[in-house]
């Protein structure tokens, strides 16, 4: 584990500032306009999100490279009489996790990630066609170049991979950096 993610797992040991345990409105809006079908939380943390998606029917896996995060999440879904596929992985190497998913869920994960085109491969082999992708990220301020965060090539780079836009929604986060919903529709 790198020094980046061994911080992030870290964190895990209270609870991260980005484990609010609140359903966004942006996720419960989708859930109230689409019906029940396979979804697939990357970067599931501690599962606020898996339950709320098995809550009303949905079949979910969750997925998140931090133990502790799943373990917790385990927790979560015992408590409330849920039932979800929970595993601890790589989001840019799914293996043995099989599709098609009618929704990818994405709440501050691949903001984060180093290999985005390797994380897109797993996202196009999994998401079923004109399956929805909903993710949330931050940008990366001009003066962090290299850092985490997403920057207008980043969504090029999903557009050239035969996702369309359906919404964005363009905000600022709790640090005040510019963030932005995405729904994207697998074209491909």
């Amino acid at each position: 584990m790198n020094l980046a993610r061994l911080r992030f797992a870290l964190r895990y040991l209270h609870r991260p500032p980005w484990d609010s345990g609140i359903v966004p409105p942006e996720l419960r809006a989708y859930i109230a306009s689409h019906p029940a079908g396979r979804a697939l939380d990357l970067g599931c943390g501690t599962g606020t999100n898996v339950a709320a998606l098995a809550q009303v029917g949905w079949q979910v896996t969750g997925v998140d490279f931090v133990p502790r995060a799943i373990s917790l999440a385990k927790q979560k879904l015992r408590a409330a009489d849920l039932t979800a596929d929970l595993r601890v992985g790589d989001v840019t190497n799914l293996r043995g996790i099989a599709g098609p998913f009618e929704l990818a869920l994405d709440i501050g994960c691949f903001h984060g990630v180093e290999d985005k085109s390797a994380y897109l491969n797993e996202l196009e082999r999994l998401l079923a066609p004109a399956g929805d992708w909903l993710v949330y990220g931050f940008f990366k301020p001009a003066s962090h170049p290299s850092g985490p965060g997403l920057d207008e090539a980043d969504v090029g780079l999903i557009l050239a991979r035969g996702f369309g836009l359906i919404t964005r929604t363009d905000g600022f986060d709790r640090r005040e950096r510019p963030s932005a919903w995405f729904l994207f529709q697998r074209m491909k």
